[in-house]
């Protein structure tokens, strides 16, 4: 997962690109761009890191995200495996800000005006009023770049025109993550993003970041208004909530596989970001499925 900036190349005189993504596995990139982007997951589960938000994503599954909001997509590890026939498939458009900027002053675009402030921080979708969706994304593959700028006007009509979002990244890491130098920053992202599940020592990390760590102490929390070992805590806590939510793992084991080395500090810290306890946080979720 290496936090970092990609161009993601759109042609000069084109507003809009498409990506018809087939492959092994979706890249193990954490990274981020300036250019919008909707991704529509076609086949294959997995992970998705939206900012702060870590959550499982399925076929299926619609998500609208911001200029420079970091993501990643982690297929799940069955996908990984020596000899697995698996495909992760994914159609994923990017659009920039000169095709925004055009319909901002006309009143008719104001609903998709506000779905894009909502993509700051990024938008996700599940359920069966996706399908229609899904078919103007893949009509898109096969369209002209008139056509493609078209469709994707009706998609993100349709999205803003539907009450059952998911808003996903909280507002304070994005706003953080936009002030903070990218130079600096991006290989502090890069190394909490690989080792969050291993011990993360003070010392280690304000040595990628070229500071004491007092130093480092102090400059991470005047961005993030809060402490590094809170903002570690956070991801792996994050991931937790994943894992507790799948039922694939007790709470023991999640408690290890997230990065803490024992069960009370787990249970103290998961109580303090989530204001429930573990056990609490499964009953809370499989009643929801009821």
């Amino acid at each position: 997962m290496k936090a970092q900036l990609i161009g993601r190349y759109i042609e000069p005189n084109k507003s809009v690109s498409l990506q018809n993504y087939s492959s092994e596995f979706f890249l193990k990139i954490w990274h981020y761009h300036p250019e919008l982007e909707l991704d529509v997951i076609l086949s294959s589960t997995g992970t998705r890191f939206v900012g702060d938000s870590i959550k499982k994503f399925i076929p299926g599954d619609i998500v609208l995200m911001g200029e420079n909001l970091p993501h990643l997509w982690l297929n799940d590890n069955k996908y990984f495996e020596e000899h697995s026939r698996l495909k992760a498939e994914a159609v994923v458009i990017h659009f920039d800000k000169k095709l925004v900027s055009g319909i901002e002053k006309i009143p008719e675009m104001e609903k998709i005006i506000s779905l894009i402030h909502k993509a700051k921080v990024g938008v996700a979708f599940r359920g069966e009023a996706n399908s229609s969706i899904i078919k103007k994304a893949t009509d898109m593959i096969e369209s002209s770049a008139y056509e493609r700028v078209n469709i994707l006007i009706n998609i993100m009509a349709e999205l803003a025109a539907r009450n059952d979002y998911e808003l996903l990244s909280s507002s304070g890491f994005v706003n953080s993550f936009q002030n903070i130098p990218k130079s600096r920053m991006a290989p502090v992202y890069n190394y909490v993003m690989n080792n969050f599940k291993e011990e993360i020592k003070l010392e280690t990390i304000a040595k990628i970041a070229h500071m004491n760590p007092s130093s480092f102490s102090r400059y991470f929390s005047s961005f993030h208004k809060k402490t590094f070992t809170q903002f570690v805590n956070e991801i792996r806590i994050g991931f937790a909530c994943k894992m507790l939510m799948e039922h694939k793992c007790n709470i023991s084991q999640v408690c290890y596989e997230s990065g803490f080395n024992n069960i009370s500090n787990f249970n103290r810290v998961f109580k303090a970001i989530k204001q429930i306890s573990p056990s609490e946080y499964i009953k809370l979720h499989l009643n929801k499925r009821l």
